[in-house]
C-alpha cells in the first residue's frame, strides 16, 4: 500500500510538530509536580470506575498480578457471563499513557461480550499498577507487561491455555507485536491503530527526525538526567493533552478523547498529568519492531483508520510482517476513532479474528 500524503489535518504548524518530535520531549521538560503514588487498586464491587457503560452480558472484577521485574499490575478481568467450558483469552493493553478504564477496557468487555475471557491491565508505573517512579515507561518493560498479562490470564480456570492472544492500542499495538515475536505461548495478536513508540521517538513523525536533532535530543536527555540526580526526583513534561489555539486536527482529536467526559480518566497519563522529561531515552535506542518476522506462522492483524496521521506505522509494519497477516483500513476514520467509536472499530472483524485463530 502507499503511505497516505498527510492525514488528521496536517499542516505547516504540524510539520514543524513533526521536526521536533522527538526533541520536544526533552526541551518541554520543565519540571512539574511529581504524580502521587499509585492508588491501591478499587474494589471489584465498588463503583463502575470506565469512561464506557457497564455490560450486563459480562461478568468483571478486578485482579492483581506481577511481572518477573517484581512490579504489580492492576486489571480488570472480563468474562462472558453465558460461555461454558474452558475459553479462548485476549490480554489488552493501550493505548500508550492511558489507563484500563479507557479504551482498553472498552474492547475488554467487547470481546468478553463476544465469548472470550478478557484481561485490560494498566502498564508498570501507570494508573493502579505499582512501580515507582510514577508516569516513567520503557519498552522492555511494557513488552514483559504483556507477557505477564498472558501469565495472569493462563492461571484462570476458566481459560485454556493453548488459546491466548494479545490486543494492542496505540503505542501497545507496537508492544504487542515485539511480546508476540518473543512469546510464543501468544498465538494471534491485533494491532489496533498502532504506534512504533521506539520508532516516533527516535526519528519523530514521519521520520522527519535529522541525525543533529537526535543528537541535541540525546544532549537534552543527558543533562535532565544531571537535573534528576541533583534533585533525587524526576523532572515531568507538561500536562498532556492541553489545547493553545492552532494545534493539528490530531492533536485536537487527543485532547477531544483524553480532556473531555468522552474519554477522561483521571489516572491517565493523557488526561493532563504527564511522562516523566527522560522517558523517551530507552525508546530512542531500540527498533521495537526488528523481530516482527518471528511471529509467523501464528497471525497478526492489523487495523487501522483510513485517516489517520499514523497509518503509516501499520501500513510499513505490515509490510515487515511474515505471512499469515492482514491489513485492514476502516474508511474515514482518525486515529482516536479507533479508541471508542462503536460505529467505527470493526469488533466483528477481531471477534472473528480471534475466534478463528484461537480454535
Amino acid at each position: 500500500m502507499t503511505k497516505p500524503a498527510h492525514q488528521d489535518g496536517a499542516d505547516p504548524g504540524r510539520r514543524s510538530l513533526l521536526r521536533t518530535a522527538c526533541t520536544g520531549l526533552a526541551a518541554l521538560g520543565t519540571a512539574t509536580a511529581s504524580p502521587a503514588a499509585a492508588p491501591p487498586p478499587a474494589a471489584s464491587g465498588g463503583p463502575w470506575d470506565k469512561t464506557f457503560p457497564r455490560s450486563a452480558e459480562v461478568d468483571h472484577r478486578k485482579i492483581g498480578f506481577r511481572n518477573r521485574y517484581g512490579i504489580t499490575l492492576a486489571a480488570d478481568l472480563y468474562q462472558p457471563k453465558h460461555a461454558a467450558g474452558r475459553l479462548a483469552a485476549i490480554a489488552v493493553g493501550g493505548p500508550f499513557g492511558a489507563v484500563k478504564e479507557q479504551a482498553s477496557g472498552l474492547y475488554a468487555q467487547t470481546l468478553a461480550a463476544r465469548g472470550f475471557v478478557t484481561l485490560a491491565f494498566d502498564a508498570s508505573y501507570t494508573g493502579e499498577s505499582g512501580g515507582e517512579p510514577r508516569h516513567v515507561a520503557s519498552p522492555d518493560i511494557n513488552i514483559e507487561d504483556f507477557s505477564a498479562a498472558v501469565d495472569a490470564l493462563g492461571l484462570q480456570p476458566r481459560v485454556d491455555r493453548g488459546r491466548i492472544g494479545i490486543l494492542g492500542l496505540c503505542g501497545w499495538g507496537g508492544m504487542a507485536l515485539a511480546a508476540a515475536a518473543v512469546d510464543p505461548r501468544i498465538r494471534a495478536v491485533a494491532a489496533s491503530t498502532m504506534y512504533d513508540m521506539t520508532r516516533v521517538m527516535s526519528k519523530g513523525y514521519d521520520d522527519s527526525v535529522t541525525p543533529q536533532q537526535r543528537a541535541q535530543a540525546l544532549a537534552q536527555l543527558g543533562q535532565q538526567r544531571w537535573k534528576d540526580a541533583e534533585s533525587g526526583a524526576p523532572a515531568y513534561q507538561p500536562p498532556y493533552n492541553d489545547l493553545k489555539g492552532g494545534e493539528a486536527q490530531f492533536l485536537v482529536d487527543y485532547h477531544d478523547y483524553y480532556r473531555t467526559p468522552r474519554g477522561h480518566h483521571p489516572r491517565a497519563v493523557n488526561s493532563g498529568n504527564a511522562w516523566t522529561v527522560t522517558t523517551p531515552l530507552a525508546f530512542m535506542n531500540l527498533p521495537l519492531l526488528a523481530r516482527i518476522q518471528e511471529i509467523a506462522p501464528r497471525p497478526v492483524l492489523f487495523v487501522h483508520g483510513e485517516k489517520a496521521h499514523s497509518r503509516y506505522f501499520s501500513e510499513t509494519a505490515y509490510a515487515a510482517a511474515a505471512a499469515p497477516k492482514e491489513l485492514l483500513i476502516v474508511p474515514d476514520a482518525s486515529h482516536v476513532d479507533l479508541y471508542d467509536r462503536l460505529d467505527k472499530i470493526p469488533f466483528d472483524r477481531l471477534a472473528a479474528f480471534f475466534g478463528e485463530h484461537l480454535a
